[in-house]
């Protein structure tokens, strides 16, 4: 499949690997598979779906396989739709050949798009972006199948967009189907999830993981024992063991478990050092993952107090701390602030979290 078309960056693609659309097989989640094509071919397929689960397991290339399968197999009462056991599509069919390209008049993707005057995507996704999907829904033709907005990711939707979309929703043309992928989806607008069928997802298995990477080809593939390592730290996520096999990512990935591990005592030479590496624009994918890592730490450390059966008292440092970690992260986004005191402001409210937790 093709790679990456001419324009600006995509913010739902990860570096130069294939887009979710272009990626034909889908590892592991064969159960979730199963129930789409279900309840295609019971045609009692719902109107909204909510893909959920980890970041980086496969949610939008199951998505896209599913847009791709409908787009190529219209009617769910034909021969070859009741007689599938899955929803593979041939890479050369002329629905994946279009899909890939978004050549397709009635194939629809909202996602955070490119800011030209910043040279960066968008924080969220914004009502004008949603407007616009919509006159493009109404307006395709349908041409007798199915119109398929693909929402990626439903976590970005700002609250006026989210809204709209929630319109949209409501007030559809006929044959409509919108999948939402969402990595949380406790984020998304209530209403909205009230109209949606919730499919959940979980992490792949580590050879899973390594199939799926195997399966890029170069650059990704090929690289054996390394593959083998990230996909073991990346806790079931693709795009996470991608990360970590770019550059000096493990040795990074591996100096933040550190001094998280150090907490709440906190080694400020290496946090500022750490600090340093995060700075500039070509720094991205580093503090992609140092955000990571914040996420999985507070989750562990939540996890593990709720096994001891912890009073919740000692818990609302955590969720505090995350609360003021994420608004810190969406100002320095937005304002275009030094990472370096983001990153300073996180360490000393972790520090806090984790004196607080563990105070009499």
């Amino acid at each position: 499949m093709s790679k990456e078309p001419a324009g600006p960056p995509e913010s739902d693609r990860f570096e130069d690997a294939p887009h979710p659309r272009e990626t034909l097989a889908l590892f592991g989640h064969a159960s979730a598979e199963r129930e789409l094509l279900d309840a295609y071919q019971r045609n009692r397929l719902a109107q909204a779906w909510i893909i959920c689960g980890p970041e980086g397991i496969g949610k939008a290339t199951l998505a896209w396989r599913f847009a791709r399968f409908l787009l190529a197999h219209r009617d769910p009462t034909a021969a070859d739709v009741q007689g599938a056991t899955s929803l593979a599509v041939p890479e050369g069919h002329t629905a994946a050949r279009r899909i890939a390209t978004l050549a397709l008049a009635d194939i629809f993707l909202l996602r955070r798009e490119w800011n030209e005057k910043t040279k960066k995507h968008f924080t969220e996704i914004r009502v004008d972006d949603v407007r616009e999907i919509t006159r493009a829904f109404h307006q395709g033709s349908g041409a007798g199948g199915w119109r398929v907005a693909v929402i990626d990711c439903a976590d970005d939707l700002n609250r006026s967009a989210a809204n709209a979309l929630l319109k949209l929703i409501e007030e559809p043309p006929e044959r409509s189907l919108f999948l939402l992928i969402a990595h949380q989806p406790g984020r998304i607008l209530p209403t909205i999830r009230s109209r949606c069928r919730k499919l959940m997802l979980g992490a792949l298995t580590q050879a899973e993981t390594i199939a799926a990477v195997e399966a890029l080809g170069a650059p990704w593939s090929g690289r054996g024992d390394e593959i083998a390592a990230a996909a073991a730290r990346a806790e079931g996520s693709v795009r996470e063991t991608l990360r970590l096999l770019g550059g000096d990512a493990m040795a990074f990935d591996a100096a933040v478990a550190r001094l998280l591990q150090g907490l709440p005592r906190v080694d400020w030479l290496g946090v500022h050092l750490l600090a340093d590496k995060l700075t500039g624009r070509d720094n991205e994918a580093a503090y992609e993952t140092f955000m990571r890592a914040l996420e999985k730490h507070l989750d562990t450390r939540v996890r593990t107090l709720s096994q001891t059966r912890a009073p919740p008292t000692r818990l609302i440092g955590y969720a505090r701390a995350w609360d003021d970690i994420r608004s810190l992260a969406r100002e320095t986004e937005v304002f275009n602030f030094d990472k370096k005191a983001m990153v300073l402001g996180a360490f000393d409210r972790l520090a806090k979290a984790e004196s607080e937790s563990s105070a009499p």
